[in-house]
């Protein structure tokens, strides 16, 4: 590792961190800045104090927010934001409670041990890194044995940490389905793949007929689904109508207009609200029963009398046939995507694995940038891909910009754009909630990470050989990846200070908000109230690049320990600005109860694996194959680990147990509020293309909605 790349790296990052956040904290005192840094608070109609009168207290830092977000308790998060909130914050308490004593154990042990045992000379004279690393220990050295029991130690710390996470999560978990009874989707099944009825070619008197007859004690009624693709053409075409209309009447007002431009204006609003209102009668006839019978989905939302009963239909077989009336829990109403209940059934596996091809795809062509990221990194590698780089070397303290800081900004640049990607490729695969999309978008974000930002970022100085050799020799492989880790760990200190100071900041001042919002005041929305932005978590952008964060620094905990106080920097810093984030910008859109968990273990588990494998060739690169071979029963044990926490907890993140949904059922009839939650549950799932659209005539006296419910 070169010091004077990482130092010019660090020094670049924290400045660059300092001045956004105290930007942030002066921004944010505007108040005309408050729909973008508390559009939450003000979506919930919360009182904002601001000094509305110039004074230079809004001109001055702050550090505030910062106490603001330590002082937010978990349960607060809980209560307002939901399980799903808390466990991603929970994500990055994780990171500091695992990383701190990582870093007591690496600073204090193996970093002195590193540089005090080791025999690298050459190192500590010529000033570099590597002194403080495991590279500096000498083959068949027996002080490796203190950094094979700090693998264990690290290990069993992790597991756990892991383990205690599952269980107070899944106890929270049960605790906030409880105090959710009132929700429509505990009562609610979603029923796909239903036949046609023989004696009245119907489909909503099969679901009637099928579910009085075999589920007659719990069934209480059925909302069938409807192709609303028409009704959703001229919805759009009525609220365009209605916001042009809104958009002369605002021009009148705003200007005093001569009287021929005022009266060509008012003949123009009359003829747009002649063509709203036939639009609204094209919808009401479309919404007679008789026009949407043609229009019918085997889609259908099935409610039962209690939630005992919807636990049994949805997690039991129907008919012997599976691919007919199966039957699963219904998501939320408002985490329902409506279009995709429009696809058939039989091909969402088609639809699946085209977009896991897709990703496939944008993995294998994403290895170019990186390819080059890494050439850029290696000083003597860019000279002889690129001759006309040596002329960096004359201006003093260009190359270390260079190598150390320019790599990691590129890539962090490029995988900014991943995400999005994903999630409008999971858009296409069908899925029934938002959540659930969101869900395989954090996976299959993940494993692009794992595979291109940290196998290939190990591999890519001579790509094809290396996965040759891997494919042609399966057993060298962990003394392969304990190679490239060891050679690659400036890369990763540097990129973990790009991504977490340079990224967390830039999250929290939401440039490309700020500058969206000037532009628009400035031009078309001039004179306009201000509406706050509203966004739900990007869970699929942030919950990959923190678990990936995690890898790399549980695979370099032993290997690099110098690297572990970033850590602790990275994940206090994350803590603070998502605090702040789900308190005062983000909305929550959805509430699985905790189902995002299963993942984020998943991930760490995987890290730790892959820990335990690099130290597993790196001993055998340091001649201690006694210490290699030691770590394979702490390998089947996390293996071990990991089925029975699948065995124990996972069920219980994706099932409803009978007797859970009995024992809600019984607290509601003693509290008497079981009528109102079934009430609440039988009208909850009505399609959107049978719910008037809000449009109202701003100049009528009464508020009757131009389009009346058929």
């Amino acid at each position: 590792m070169n010091a004077e790349s990482l130092l010019v790296s660090a020094s670049i990052n924290i400045g660059f961190a300092l001045l956004i956040l105290t930007l942030f904290s002066i921004l944010r005192k505007q108040p005309s800045n408050s729909p973008i840094y508390f559009a939450r608070r003000l979506s919930q109609h919360h009182h904002l104090s601001f000094h509305h009168r110039f004074t230079f207290r809004r001109l001055l830092p702050s550090l505030g927010w910062i106490r603001f977000a330590l002082c937010v308790t978990e349960e607060e998060i809980l209560d307002s934001c939901g399980l799903d909130v808390l466990i991603f914050i929970r994500l990055f308490k994780f990171g500091i409670k695992f990383f701190l004593v990582c870093s007591v154990i690496g600073l204090f042990i193996l970093l002195p041990l590193n540089f005090i045992a080791g025999n690298g000379g050459h190192s500590k004279i010529s000033g570099s890194m590597d002194a403080f690393t495991i590279s500096n220990i000498g083959k068949g050295s027996n002080w490796l044995w203190v950094h094979f029991s700090c693998l264990y130690v690290v290990s069993c710390y992790g597991l756990y940490l892991l383990y205690k996470e599952y269980d107070d999560n899944l106890r929270k978990r049960l605790r906030q389905l409880h105090n959710l009874r009132h929700q429509p989707n505990q009562f609610t099944v979603l029923v796909r793949e239903i036949p046609l009825c023989v004696e009245h070619n119907a489909r909503d008197c099969s679901v009637d007929h099928f579910f009085s007859k075999y589920h007659p004690h719990t069934y209480q009624s059925y909302q069938i689904l409807y192709d609303g693709e028409d009704l959703d053409k001229l919805f759009n075409q009525a609220k365009s109508i209605k916001r042009e209309i809104e958009k002369l009447r605002h021009n009148s007002l705003r200007k005093h207009k001569f009287q021929s431009e005022a009266l060509h204006n008012d003949a123009r609003i009359e003829r747009l609200k002649e063509i709203l209102q036939e639009i609204v009668g094209k919808i009401q006839h479309t919404q007679t029963k008789e026009e949407l019978r043609a229009k019918e989905l085997p889609v259908a939302f099935v409610t039962f009398t209690s939630r005992w009963g919807a636990a049994l239909a949805a997690q039991s077989q129907q008919i012997s046939n599976p691919l007919l009336w199966i039957t699963e829990m219904a998501p939320e109403p408002r985490d329902v995507l409506w279009r995709n209940l429009v696809t058939p059934y039989k091909y969402l596996p088609l639809y699946k694995f085209s977009v896991y091809v897709a990703a496939s795809l944008l993995t294998v062509f994403f290895a170019v940038p990186v390819t080059a990221v890494q050439g850029i990194a290696k000083f003597e590698r860019l000279k002889k891909w690129f001759p006309p780089a040596m002329a960096v070397q004359l201006i003093p303290g260009l190359r270390s910009i260079v190598t150390g800081y320019l790599p990691s900004v590129i890539l962090n640049s490029f995988v900014y754009i991943v995400p999005f990607a994903v999630i409008e490729m999971a858009k296409l695969a069908g899925y029934v909630s938002r959540s659930r999309k969101d869900i395989r978008a954090c996976n299959m974000v993940f494993y692009f990470l794992v595979g291109n930002v940290f196998f290939l970022s190990l591999l890519s100085g001579s790509l094809l050989e290396q996965i040759g050799e891997s494919f042609s020799h399966p057993r060298d492989f962990p003394s392969r990846l304990a190679t490239a880790a060891t050679a690659q760990a400036d890369f990763f200190m540097t990129y973990i200070l790009t991504n977490g100071l340079s990224g967390f900041s830039l999250e929290i001042l939401q440039a490309g908000l700020l500058t969206w919002d000037t532009i628009k005041s400035r031009m078309w929305d001039r004179g306009k109230k201000k509406q706050p932005y509203l966004y739900s978590l990007p869970y699929y952008r942030i919950i990959p690049f923190v678990s990936l964060v995690i890898l790399i620094g549980m695979v370099y905990a032993v290997v690099a320990p110098l690297l572990l106080p970033f850590l602790v920097g990275y994940f206090c810093l994350g803590y603070v600005v998502f605090v702040n984030q789900i308190q005062n910008v983000y909305t929550t859109t959805y509430e699985t109860c905790g189902q995002y968990w299963p993942y984020i273990h998943h991930y760490i588990l995987v890290a730790i694996v892959i820990m335990q494998i690099t130290m597993m060739g790196l001993f055998g690169l340091k001649s201690k194959p006694s210490a290699s071979f030691s770590i394979i029963p702490l390998l089947v044990f996390t293996l071990i680990f990991n089925e029975y926490c699948k065995m124990r907890f996972l069920p219980t993140f994706c099932h409803c147990s009978v007797k859970d949904a009995r024992d809600r059922d019984d607290f509601d009839e003693k509290t008497d509020l079981m009528e109102a939650n079934l009430h609440n549950a039988i009208d909850a799932y009505s399609p959107p293309c049978l719910c008037p659209p809000d449009i109202e005539d701003e100049e009528s006296s009464s508020l009757e909605p131009l389009i009346n419910p058929v």
